[in-house]
């Protein structure tokens, strides 16, 4: 069964963009790279055939991955909730004295995610706890490991907070 996968019209876009560069330009330049190390002779002790072999096949695997997520997407419908919007809030009750309280970060599909990008998954504690609550709310965040806490939505917005 394949599952579902959650994106929004910009994480759509990025992988529709992956795709056409590993099959329009990784792979052709994998390929002149292949030829290349073949027409070094000895295959069996060639270290460019073996690296371009392995190239050749983190392509394919990647191509795929792509290929299966573009075949069972769902569009995230950014105004039914706060899935693809930028998000302020307000830590309450975290005793991290060197920490900001007030952080911002961009609700996406799990595949988008990146914490480093302020980018966190819907279904990580913290976004699954934002996602149908509006400005003013505090919400309840049970992490998986940590101290539990509130955080209070101080902004939401399509476009990007500073």
């Amino acid at each position: 069964m394949n599952q579902k996968y959650k994106l929004t019209q910009e994480g759509l876009a990025n992988l529709q963009e992956e795709l056409k560069h590993l099959t329009e330009v990784a792979r052709v330049e994998n390929i002149r790279a292949l030829q290349e190390a073949r027409a070094q002779g000895d295959l069996s002790e060639n270290a460019d055939y073996d690296a371009a072999r392995d190239e050749q096949s983190k392509i394919a695997g990647r191509i795929s991955v792509i290929e299966n997520i573009l075949k069972n997407y769902e569009l995230i419908d950014e105004e039914a909730n706060n899935l693809g919007k930028w998000v302020k809030v307000e830590f309450i009750g975290l005793e991290d004295e060197d920490d900001d309280p007030i952080q911002i970060f961009k609700i996406v599909g799990t595949l988008e995610a990146d914490p480093l990008q302020q980018l966190i998954s819907n279904e990580s504690p913290l976004g699954s706890a934002i996602v149908n609550h509006g400005v003013g709310e505090q919400v309840y965040v049970k992490p998986e490991e940590g101290e539990e806490f509130w955080a209070k939505i101080l902004e939401i917005s399509s476009e990007e907070i500073k």
